[in-house]
């Protein structure tokens, strides 16, 4: 039997209605009473909160991290299974965490904190898309219009990045990219900097 924990009765009710099953809803002040193990599922900006909820609590923390975007709890479920986390913390907390992993036929990464390439790659491409459908808008296309037409080239191009042999495909619109900022001051020694890691890349697809 599970507990679900959380700030508010509602908050508590409705992470045990989701979770299904025999779960039953707790306060942290319940805490110890009912958990030998402690999973806090909560968005990077709320774990602060729920650390100082704990912070009476003694136990071995770690940090699991799944290398994947998630909107909402039910597209979890359906996007988690078979992801990369990265591990991190107490070992014998860590084996716990292994498990979970382990339990959604995923891969553990014990490296001690994967959250920038997470942030880079989650948030990146939302970047560079925002910015083409502002381009082609400025030129007079409707937004939804614009979306739509880009939407098959930023789909074939992230597939492209992650297919062996690729690397021509990839490298050329970064390196036009590099030429543009050439052109635009970015200095020759840092300019070369950043073409020969893309070159290095290459080397090791």
């Amino acid at each position: 039997m599970g507990q679900a924990f959380g700030c508010s009765c509602s908050e508590r009710a409705e992470a045990a209605a989701f979770i299904g099953g025999e779960a039953q809803a707790a306060t942290y002040a319940e805490i110890q009473q009912h958990a030998a193990r402690i999973l806090i599922a909560v968005p990077d900006d709320a774990v602060a909160d729920v650390a100082r909820e704990l912070a009476g609590v003694r136990v071995a923390w770690n940090t699991l991290r799944p290398m994947q975007t998630l909107a909402n709890p039910a597209e979890g479920v359906r996007v988690l299974p078979g992801v990369a986390f990265s591990i991190d913390g107490a070992p014998e907390a860590g084996a716990w965490a292994e498990h979970l992993v382990s339990v959604l036929g995923g891969t553990p990464l014990q490296i001690p904190s994967a959250r920038l390439p997470r942030m880079v790659t989650s948030n990146y491409p939302m970047l560079l898309i925002a910015t083409a459908v502002m381009l082609m808008r400025d030129a007079g296309v409707e937004e939804a219009i614009a979306r739509r037409a880009l939407e098959p080239l930023a789909r074939t191009s992230v597939e492209n990045a992650f297919r062996p042999g690729r690397a021509a495909a990839r490298r050329a619109p970064w390196l036009a990219t590099l030429e543009m900022a050439r052109q635009r001051g970015l200095a020759e020694e840092q300019a070369g900097a950043i073409e020969e890691l893309l070159r290095k890349g290459e080397r090791c697809d």
